[in-house]
């Protein structure tokens, strides 16, 4: 039995004590509010350019739990449709990707070209007497596809704001992380598996510094990520515990990067390296370090981001990994299950053994095959199962590290950040997000009465 609901979706969160009611992690009825109030309605990822150069090529993908094609139609244009025949329902495309010229259902046949337009229907004359208007029974299109810097996003709302209004600068940043090291391109073969857990849960995760130390030890003294800073600057980033040197950026709504800062003395010392006179090796982990010296960097990133190597979130269920050059969608299968798909990205310019490590670091670290993430798979589920219990969902989920010592930033220039400890700031964040998603009935109330940083965060 679920428990009563709130009578507002913000009461599930208690932002002056720093909790979050269990219940929002498996509730059934607020994971189908979720399908119509967030994914129906946010801009979500499709693909990337890469995957469909060419007109007739497709991917297919997810909007909630919804099937949909992203295509180039004959003229290039991007297009996304609901991958559903208007006749009974049935998917018209079955491959995950490829090249086409028309889909068809092999229900009864009825074909559509690549923008979306019915153009067959066996037994038009004889059945129909002609009287069926083939120019009302398209695919269902999306309300917008727009694309950021190769990155496809679609919003099956017509009224959503155009995409990079939406991602604003938290968001385009993240996505900057990738896009700004040059012609990059995904990688051949998605990454796919599915784990008995709440979407949000994993979304948690992202931002979750607190854990690596415990959940990762066995992970990293196997050996299986071989350094490539100096000890003293390695320990720094990934032993961030009693140092002041998390950065959290806060976009509006939800969207969000969290995680380890570049202090000056870990600046410095990439200073050194890149100042060396002998060869550096080059690896996945030492360019993405080593390419925010360079002074583009700074106009990609803007001077806050270039310092952050946190995680990027873009609301509702993108994940961009900046060292592994990855992104990973979050896609729901109901309260209790999510699919994970991962996206690996090269330069097309990279040498060959350059793309391969980059390849393989990837698929060590995260996917089914990745170390972090079986590690991180086992929590998720674990952590979703104590919401269900009726006596569990009784207590909140407790989110009250650092709350006493926040200092919020608000620059003239660029997304609000605070600088701290290891800290949930992130994670709250997103929650008040959700609550305001949930509780817009129109795109128009939703830039109107989401909440800022300000509102959730005590200021410098």
């Amino acid at each position: 039995m679920e428990p009563k609901a709130k009578d507002r979706f913000v009461d599930y969160l208690n932002i002056d004590d720093h909790t979050v009611d269990r219940v929002i992690f498996s509730g059934e009825e607020l994971y189908k509010t979720e399908q119509k109030k967030i994914f129906a309605r946010g801009w979500n990822f499709m693909c990337h350019e890469s995957q469909i150069p060419k007109p007739g090529d497709f991917f297919l993908n997810y909007i909630g739990e919804e099937s949909v094609i992203a295509t180039r139609d004959r003229t290039g244009k991007l297009q996304v449709f609901l991958n559903s025949c208007r006749h009974r329902g049935n998917a018209v495309c079955r491959a995950e990707m490829g090249n086409a010229r028309a889909f068809l259902c092999t229900y009864h046949g009825w074909t559509y070209g690549l923008d979306g337009k019915l153009t067959g229907v066996p037994g038009f004359r004889e059945l129909y007497q002609e009287k069926i208007n083939r120019d009302e029974w398209g695919l269902i299109p999306a309300g917008k596809v727009q694309s950021y810097r190769g990155f496809v996003f679609a919003t099956m709302d017509p009224e959503a704001p155009d995409l990079e209004e939406y991602l604003g600068d938290v968001g385009r940043t993240g996505l900057n992380f990738i896009a700004s090291q040059g012609d990059m391109v995904v990688v051949e073969g998605v990454q796919k598996n599915r784990l008995e857990c709440n979407w949000k849960i994993v979304v948690d995760n992202t931002f979750d510094w607190y854990h690596a130390q415990i959940s990762h030890a066995s992970a990293f003294m196997s050996g299986a990520f071989p350094r490539s800073l100096p000890d003293d600057t390695a320990n720094e980033l990934l032993h961030p515990f009693g140092s002041k040197q998390q950065r959290v950026l806060f976009g509006d709504y939800g969207h969000a990067i969290s995680g380890p800062r570049l202090t000056d003395a870990v600046w410095d010392g990439l200073q050194r390296i890149a100042a060396r006179d002998e060869s550096i090796v080059p690896s996945p982990v030492m360019n993405s370090l080593l390419w925010r010296l360079d002074p583009r960097a700074g106009e990609e990133l803007g001077e806050i981001g270039t310092r952050s190597l946190g995680h990027p979130h873009i609301f509702p269920n993108l994940f961009v990994s900046t060292i592994t050059n990855q992104v990973a969608l979050r896609l729901p299968k109901g309260p209790n299950e999510t699919e994970l798909w991962w996206f690996t990205f090269v330069n097309k310019d990279w040498p060959d053994e350059v793309k391969a490590g980059a390849i393989s670091l990837a698929t060590r670290v995260f996917g089914p095959a990745g170390m972090l993430e079986q590690d991180d798979g086992e929590n998720w589920e674990m952590s979703t199962s104590g919401t269900r219990g009726l006596i569990a969902r009784e207590y909140p989920l407790n989110y009250q590290m650092d709350a006493e010592t926040t200092n919020l930033t608000v620059p003239e220039v660029g997304a609000p950040y605070i600088d701290t400890l290891v800290n949930e700031h992130a994670q709250l964040w997103t929650y008040r997000a959700w609550a305001d998603w949930m509780s817009a009935e129109s795109w128009e109330e939703l830039k109107q009465n989401h909440a800022t940083p300000q509102d959730v965060f005590k200021s410098a």
